[in-house]
C-alpha cells in the first residue's frame, strides 16, 4: 500500500507507528493514505515491513533492530534516523523530530495495547509536546489528543467524551455534554471520565489554561 495521495508535504499531518498493539486494516488504511510523511520506529520496523507498507524515515536507537545494512539495501531513499539519548522514549525523540522539521501536526498509530506502563507513558509524555505540534493517537477504540483553550467539534449524541486535565486544566466550561462543566478543574487524579455528547450537534468546551486531554471510545 502506498500512504501517498494527493497530498503535500505538512499540509496534512504526518504520521508516526510506534510499537505498541496493531489497529484494524481499514483504520491503518485512512490514516497512511492521508499523511505525507510516515516515521517508523525501529521497535515496529520489521512488522511495518511484513505488512509491505511505504514509509519515509526509521527511528531509534536501534536496539530492537539491526539490519540496517539491508534495510538501506533495499530502500535506498529511506532516511535513517539514530536517536541513542536514552533519558527519552523513542516516540518522544520522533516527536523531537518533527517538531525540529517544523511539521505543524501529527498521527500516531500503535502506541496503545501490548503493554499498560508503554500506553500510560504515552499519553502523560505527549503532553509535553502541547502546543509546539498538533498531535493525536489512534487506535481500535478512539481518539486521544489535547483541545485547545477553544474547542468546538460535532459528535452524535451519546459520544463517549472523557475528559483529563494532565496534570491540571482550569476553568473549564462546556456546551452540549450531558454532565454540563462550569468553572470546573480537572487536576490528577480527578476526572470527566465516561462524559458524553447530550445531543447530536457541536460540544463546545473552554478553559483558562493547563493541559485538557479528550479521549473519544468506542464501546
Amino acid at each position: 500500500m502506498s500512504s501517498h495521495h494527493v497530498v503535500k508535504e505538512k499540509q496534512e499531518p504526518a504520521l508516526i507507528i510506534a510499537n505498541g498493539a496493531e489497529c484494524e486494516w481499514d483504520l491503518m488504511g485512512q490514516v497512511l493514505e492521508w499523511s505525507p510523511f510516515i516515521i517508523v520506529l525501529d521497535g515496529a520496523v520489521k512488522r511495518v515491513l511484513e505488512l509491505g507498507l511505504h514509509f519515509d524515515a526509521v527511528l531509534g536507537d536501534f536496539d530492537s533492530f539491526s539490519d540496517l545494512n539491508s534495510l538501506k539495501f533495499a530502500r535506498p531513499e529511506l532516511e535513517i534516523i539514530h536517536a541513542p539519548d536514552q533519558s527519552k522514549t523513542d516516540l518522544e525523540k520522533a516527536m523531537d523530530f518533527l517538531i525540529a522539521k517544523e511539521f505543524p501536526a501529527v498521527n500516531i498509530l500503535w502506541a496503545t495495547g501490548k503493554r499498560t506502563d508503554h500506553t500510560f507513558n504515552n499519553i502523560i509524555s505527549m503532553t509535553k509536546f502541547t502546543p509546539k505540534i498538533t498531535w493525536k493517537l489512534i487506535d481500535n477504540y478512539g481518539l486521544i489528543y489535547p483541545a485547545p483553550l477553544k474547542y468546538k467539534k460535532f459528535f452524535n449524541q451519546g459520544a463517549i467524551i472523557s475528559l483529563f486535565g494532565i496534570p491540571e486544566a482550569l476553568e473549564i466550561n462546556s456546551k452540549n455534554l450531558k454532565y454540563p462543566l462550569h468553572q470546573m478543574d480537572l487536576r490528577l487524579p480527578s476526572s470527566g471520565s465516561s462524559n458524553e455528547a447530550a445531543e447530536d450537534g457541536i460540544v463546545e468546551l473552554s478553559y483558562r489554561s493547563g493541559c485538557l486531554i479528550i479521549m473519544e471510545s468506542k464501546d
